[in-house]
């Protein structure tokens, strides 16, 4: 499989339903998805591919897309958490309808409702605690047993349920169930919870609600309340299906009965999508916040220089499927880099530096040594990103591992004798080194030919490596940081249950002493540039001249193809 010029949605079981409601007239034409996390933590890349189908579908039928936060559970809720959401969405390219909704809007009507299926006998107050209720759901092959408050009147409920909102109850000492079926074989029907008692101040509501709904009894209904046509979700909420639908059926809605379809959740090699584990990362200690770029939240890939374009791309390129499927992260990166190395400048960069002295380097008339100045492309993927000069004296920078004073075979860098090119500058040939008192290599000596400016010799003679280099002169210092997968593990946990079993001690290195161009220095904060010969890098948001790897040159996506035979 290699990747299409132009990636774009495909027609998918999901795009097909939403046609075929419409070829039937099912909600007069209309299509309205939603987005709805909870915010409790930062989006990850999983969730780009949710937004790209509930957005893109909607897209696609002339529909909306509304961003819903679901704000049930003010135990784990914060600010910072929803902000991110709407910033996170916004980066991605799509635009978010005002206002941005949430489940708390509907907090009046849930509580309506909820009061009605109490009327109707089809809702009754329990006095049990939840690991209780939990064990009397019974299990797959085991019967579950009857809450003994289950029998209750209506009005005994409503008295009860009307009472648990003044807050005449403690926490956890009664919760609101739905009456259907103790016997379902679907587990999601056994009398599922619709409210609990929590005294905790909401961030929107405040301290209004002592009761707050539970995700399945406010999500179907926000839907509706919205006039949402199609609610797309991921394969783990399939069996919750049908009480979406029950709950549907026994209301008065306002309009149309949403549809839920459910699809494939993206998960991907080498990598973890478990809020909770991602918070555990994040709170023990093990990285750095929730934008460390080894991370697959959406801002530690921002953090790392993953364009949105290409995770857009990458998430329409693996379509919607029905199955749950891992996807290898070297396609993701094979996105990346492509998306790269069409609108990142390029620069030199020195991550272990050596220094390298021409001795035959001419002098001023004062005895300084000339400086040279080299117009070298910015882009060569693009002519209109221009040309910089590049500065070239008699001290330079290069890359320790560019030399070896006895070369290993096939090694076709700089040792002694050898001739070899400075991209874009002089053909140089070392002559000499200088070691420190335990035999390391500090300096090495070469002269250049000054006959070939611009890298190529007068009399047409062949080298066999081109080298990236940096004036010793006007370099500035720079930190790298070097990323390896944050898990040693293509699939996480599968060896012992737990996937922070696989973690990678050496998943991060930290290069200091980085020898840069001085063009380096201008770059924006976050923008990503390509280091000749190393990679692509981002330069961090916050700290200037710190640069995070986003992605080697290196297409492992093809390789791995290759090898597959596709």
């Amino acid at each position: 499989m290699t990747q299409p010029d132009t990636p774009s949605p495909s027609e998918d079981f999901v795009r097909t339903a939403v046609r075929a409601d419409n070829a039937q007239d099912t909600f007069a034409g209309r299509v309205q998805t939603r987005f709805p996390p909870e915010p409790n933590g930062y989006l990850h890349i999983g969730h780009a591919k949710a937004i790209c189908v509930d957005f893109g579908i909607a897209a696609d039928f002339g529909g909306v897309c509304n961003l819903r936060l679901d704000d049930t559970n003010p135990d784990v809720e914060e600010t910072e958490f929803a902000q991110s959401i709407v910033d996170d969405v916004t980066w991605l390219g799509f635009a978010i309808p005002d206002p941005v909704r949430h489940a708390s809007d509907y907090f009046d009507q849930l509580y309506a409702w909820a009061e009605h299926l109490i009327g109707a006998g089809l809702a009754y107050v329990d006095d049990q605690d939840t690991e209780v209720i939990s064990e009397q759901r019974g299990g797959f092959g085991k019967p579950g047993i009857e809450s003994p408050y289950r029998t209750r009147t209506p009005e005994e409920n409503l008295d009860l349920f009307r009472r648990m909102r003044a807050g005449e109850f403690a926490d956890g000492s009664r919760v609101l169930r739905a009456k259907i079926d103790m016997q379902h074989e679907n587990m999601q029907l056994r009398d599922p919870i619709m409210y609990r008692i929590r005294r905790v101040t909401h961030d929107r509501t405040g301290d209004t609600w002592c009761i707050y709904p539970t995700y399945d009894w406010a999500h179907g209904q926000s839907d509706a309340l919205e006039g949402v046509t199609h609610s797309l979700c991921t394969l783990e909420f399939e069996s919750h299906r049908p009480l979406y639908d029950w709950y549907l059926a026994q209301l008065p809605l306002p309009g149309d009965t949403p549809r839920q379809i459910e699809f494939a959740r993206l998960e991907l090699t080498h990598t973890v999508t478990s809020k909770r584990r991602l918070a555990k990362l994040v709170t023990e200690g093990t990285v750095d916040g929730w934008d460390d770029p080894r991370l697959p939240t959406l801002r530690g890939l921002r953090r790392r220089g993953y364009p949105a374009a290409a995770i857009v791309d990458f998430c329409n390129f693996i379509g919607i499927t029905r199955t749950n499927s891992r996807h290898s992260i070297e396609m993701l990166e094979s996105f990346v880099r492509r998306e790269l190395n069409r609108v990142a400048l390029r620069r030199m960069a020195v991550l272990r530096p050596l220094k390298l002295v021409l001795d035959n380097w001419p002098t001023d008339a004062d005895g300084a040594p000339v400086v040279e100045w080299f117009e070298v492309a910015n882009n060569p993927e693009n002519e209109a990103d221009g040309t910089r000069r590049v500065p070239f004296t008699g001290e330079l920078w290069i890359e320790a591992d560019d030399f070896a004073e006895v070369p290993p075979p096939k090694f076709f860098r700089l040792s002694p004798g050898r001739e070899v090119r400075l991209r874009g500058a002089f053909l140089v040939t070392a002559t000499d080194v200088v070691k420190d008192a335990e035999g390391t290599v500090v300096e090495v000596h070469a002269t250049y030919d000054p006959e070939s400016k611009g890298g190529t010799a007068p009399d047409g003679r062949k080298v066999k490596s081109t080298m990236h280099w940096v004036s010793a002169p006007h370099a500035q210092t720079a930190t790298v940081a070097l990323y390896d997968r944050l898990f040693t593990a293509e699939a996480p946990g599968e060896r012992t249950g737990e996937p922070l079993d696989d973690l990678n001690p050496d998943s991060q290195e930290i290069l200091t002493g980085c020898r840069v161009e001085p063009a380096l220095g201008e770059t924006p904060p976050g923008a990503v540039v390509q280091f000749e010969r190393l990679g692509y890098f981002a330069h961090d948001p916050r700290t200037p001249l710190l640069f995070h790897r986003t992605v080697g040159l290196r297409d492992e996506w093809a390789a791995i193809q290759k090898r597959q035979g596709k």
